[in-house]
């Protein structure tokens, strides 16, 4: 009877050592913060991976992810400085950089999320406030509008670093227009896109009225050009024939011929074609070559 009352208190104690051992010890992973809290406050915090003890049921661990967390944030609505309404789709990129304080302050990541969207609520509100829609709403280079994300960002990360948060970023997605506002601002960009196509237009013809008289210009100061370098060489060339004739003509029985030939050709020319008839006056050497008179 002994015997099994001793082997029973053996294996009471042991269990009793291993609930106690199991209770004394935890692991730390990687990706990940723990804090041993002992009657609602931490009294260490271990960032390294590995095997770590506590007081066994005395002291209880919370665990924290290091890892960069992503909250996308409910659409929500502003007011720009020319009060007009806009819906905002953002998110924040976040991690925890104090497990202490962020345990002390907010315990959990569910309440962590609904600081992070009040925070960036109010930062999205405060900076919103200072752009008038048409800030938002153009065609500009979306890089352009880094400088608002980053302000945004700023602001939002300053407030968060006293809940023991690290803010990474904040983006916004898309920019919403309500319903009541979004066909007034698509006929403004119409009629804008009108005007522009409109003077494009107009310096379009305007341009070209310029190039087509300059051409025209041109045209005209090169056709008189060649007209007037035309009429020269033709002058040059009837004095040149005029020299010749001069010259191959230079004696009286030479000026007889030629009076002679061009005769000729004259009534050559009045001859052609039939039932012709040429009136010659009896003076004429014409008239004497022709009626065979020597």
């Amino acid at each position: 009877m002994k015997i099994k009352l001793r082997t029973t208190i053996i294996v009471v104690v042991l269990l009793a050592l291993i609930i106690l051992a199991l209770n004394s010890v935890f692991t730390v992973q990687e990706n990940e913060f723990a804090c041993i809290v002992r009657f609602s406050k931490i009294i260490d915090t271990h960032t390294e991976a590995g095997l770590y003890f506590k007081m066994p049921f005395l002291d209880s661990v919370k665990y924290f992810q290091k890892a960069i967390m992503l909250y996308d944030i409910p659409p929500s609505e502003v007011f720009t400085s020319d009060k007009q309404n806009m819906t905002v789709d953002s998110y924040v990129l976040w991690k925890i950089d104090n497990p202490k304080l962020f345990y002390q302050t907010l315990g959990n990541r569910t309440v962590a999320e609904e600081r992070l969207d009040a925070i960036t609520y109010n930062a999205l509100k405060n900076v919103m406030g200072t752009l008038t829609q048409a800030d938002i709403i153009n065609e500009d280079d979306a890089s352009e509008r880094n400088d608002i994300y980053a302000g945004i960002a700023t602001s939002v990360g300053a407030l968060a670093e006293n809940y023991g948060i690290n803010v990474v970023d904040v983006k916004i997605k898309r920019f919403d227009l309500p319903e009541s506002n979004e066909n007034a601002v698509y006929e403004r960009m119409i009629s804008e896109r009108r005007q522009m196509a409109a003077a494009y237009t107009a310096n379009g013809e305007y341009e070209a009225s310029l190039i087509r008289n300059e051409v025209d210009k041109q045209v005209n100061i090169i056709v008189s050009n060649a007209k007037a370098t035309a009429a020269q060489l033709e002058a040059e060339g009837e004095s040149e024939y005029m020299r010749m004739l001069a010259e191959a003509y230079d004696n009286d029985d030479k000026k007889e011929f030629y009076t002679f030939m061009k005769s000729l050709s004259a009534a050559e020319e009045a001859m052609s074609g039939e039932d012709k008839t040429v009136i010659l006056g009896s003076g004429s050497s014409l008239a004497d070559i022709l009626s065979g008179i020597d």
